[in-house]
């Protein structure tokens, strides 16, 4: 018993990674073991088995549990930042802005909710910011309330915790709960909306490939470039198949005659390019020699010199004769213009005799066992950085101390540049989808362990005290925010009630909505796209104004 006793009770090094390793263990099985149907805690109760064992006397030493909650969090930020940081910018192009206004305004909704029910009830702020960050299930904001107040005040409150604790569980189910209202106020079938997504999608979205028979005399010998000046749309002619059926690879300065058919793919107005260029044609009716040697290849960008070059300054084209017609990057096809930039890890498509492509594929590497190998100097060297800016004073008028944007908010802003810029300046940010999530998983498990086994032992003494009223907190903060701006999003917006629950989801960040939201419709993406549009924003609202209301307010 005296082992026992010295192996998990008796305060060591040891007895704290063992309880911290444990209390992992046991809140993973029970994540995947204690399940309704799709739903389910998930790594919360991760948090939950915390606050049991330290209840029960498992408690680590301050050293341990202050390097587990500092450096997971820094792990689950990071690998967040990196994963979003290529698309968080052009998540504000056309579409996405009107997403990511809705977005931002349920968050600071959530705020001010937060804050008028603070004053009305005279609950303590920083408290209560624990509880909103678990109303909107978002453990990055509870993160940076946490390093925040310890900073400003040079220790821990364990009610913040506490009060993420107690209200997430109903946060998980209050978003859901959130779409079904919306779902019955405006009385929406999803078979209808299925229907009426299907005839007002805009096609041009998504890229098209198809032939067109040169029949306008005034094109007639233009040049590709020339072409391309005048039409203004992102496209690629990927082959010329002259009249008498042989194919070419087409050039800058490759000119066309009437008679010609081109192979065109775009993601722009195909209409525009029809009524310029002549009629479409279907492969059928072409007439094509069998001495053609042209091929459609994809190979994978596997060696780093081509990490951060523009697809212009390649030169394959003009040396090897072949063209790059898209690029497939983290499942999402592109149309392969000029000006894009190429990453480790890019699927490219060519275009060209066997034997040239052969050469291009040898050029880029195309081995992809290469990209099961991690890039850790991004990752540590970002994380550094991480720190240093969010250690950094941020004098701001009237505030009475310098403003810090922690170790989340630094190292979540350093990560989505260095994802987003990276590249251009030849740093390979490229990881595979299972190692940017084995360091995410990695990352909040510790965190959550190491908040359980920290506020446990006031845990069930706060909730008897009076805590318990911050369930019904928690409920008012999970639903005001989302069912009001999802109504006008709805009435006012104009915005498809997929696309919609893919909003609200991504706005909590939540995976078990965005989970039910895509299980209602098995024929789109909108859900997926819409939380993907606005999820960047979102993290990095909830981070940022988290740690705002705990400087600013307490």
């Amino acid at each position: 018993m005296s082992y026992l006793h010295t192996l998990f009770i008796q305060p060591s090094i040891t007895q704290s990674l063992i309880v911290l390793v444990l209390t992992i263990a046991v809140g993973i099985f029970l994540a995947d073991k204690l399940r309704i149907k799709s739903f389910s805690l998930g790594v919360t109760w991760i948090l939950f088995c915390g606050i049991i064992f330290s209840h029960f006397g498992l408690r680590l030493v301050p050293e341990v549990e202050h390097f587990a909650k500092d450096f997971g969090l820094i792990l689950f930020v990071y690998s967040i930042g990196l994963s979003v940081g290529p698309s968080f910018f052009s998540s504000f192009g056309k579409g996405g802005l009107k997403l990511n206004m809705f977005a931002a305004s349920i968050v600071v909704l959530a705020c001010i909710t937060t804050i008028v029910i603070t004053t009305i009830s005279g609950e303590d702020m920083a408290t209560m910011v624990g509880v909103m960050s678990g109303a909107v299930t978002n453990t990055p904001s509870l993160g940076a309330a946490e390093q925040a107040y310890s900073d400003a005040f040079g220790h821990s409150l364990p009610t913040i915790a506490t009060g993420y604790a107690v209200a997430y569980p109903l946060g998980v189910i209050g978003i859901i709960v959130s779409m079904l209202i919306i779902k019955a106020v405006f009385r929406i079938s999803l078979s209808n909306e299925e229907k009426t997504i299907k005839q007002s999608e805009d096609s041009g979205k998504t890229p098209i490939l198809f032939d067109i028979e040169v029949s306008n005399p005034q094109i007639s010998s233009m040049t590709i470039r020339h072409l391309h000046h005048t039409l203004n749309i992102p496209m690629v002619i990927s082959r010329i198949i002259h009249a008498d059926g042989t194919e070419i690879v087409p050039q800058a300065e490759t000119s066309f005659q009437n008679g010609d058919i081109l192979r065109v793919l775009t993601d722009g107005e195909h209409q525009e390019i029809l009524s310029l260029i002549g009629k479409p044609i279907s492969r059928e009716e072409q007439r094509i020699s069998s001495s053609n040697n042209l091929i459609s290849r994809r190979i994978a960008v596997t060696k780093p010199e081509w990490n951060g070059k523009q697809i212009r300054r390649l030169g394959i084209s003009d040396k090897y004769h072949v063209n790059v017609t898209r690029v497939n990057r983290a499942g999402i096809e592109l149309i392969a213009t000029a000006d894009i930039t190429l990453q480790l890890g890019d699927r490219i498509t060519i275009v060209g005799d066997k034997e040239d492509v052969q050469k291009v594929a040898d050029l880029f590497g195309n081995e992809l066992k290469k990209l099961d190998i991690p890039n850790l100097f991004p990752i540590f060297f970002g994380i550094v950085l991480g720190i240093v800016a969010g250690t950094l004073p941020i004098h701001i008028p009237g505030l009475g101390q310098p403003f810090k944007l922690g170790l989340a908010g630094g190292s979540l802003i350093v990560a989505i540049l260095i994802g987003r810029f990276g590249p251009y300046h030849h740093l390979v940010t490229f990881s595979t989808t299972s190692a940017n999530m084995m360091i995410r998983e990695i990352g909040i498990s510790l965190f959550l362990a190491a908040v359980g086994l920290g506020a446990g032992a006031s845990f069930v003494p706060t909730i008897a005290a009076g805590g318990w009223v911050w369930i019904g907190y928690g409920v008012i903060i999970t639903l005001l925010p989302l069912l009001l701006v999802g109504i006008i999003a709805r009435k006012w917006g104009k915005v498809d009630y997929f696309t919609l629950m893919g909003l609200i989801a991504g706005s909590t960040t939540d995976p078990p909505a965005l989970a039910y939201a895509t299980s209602c419709s098995d024929n789109n993406n909108r859900a997926s796209v819409g939380y993907a549009t606005v999820y960047p924003l979102t993290m990095f609202l909830r981070v940022l104004l988290a740690q705002m209301m705990i400087l600013l307010l307490c």
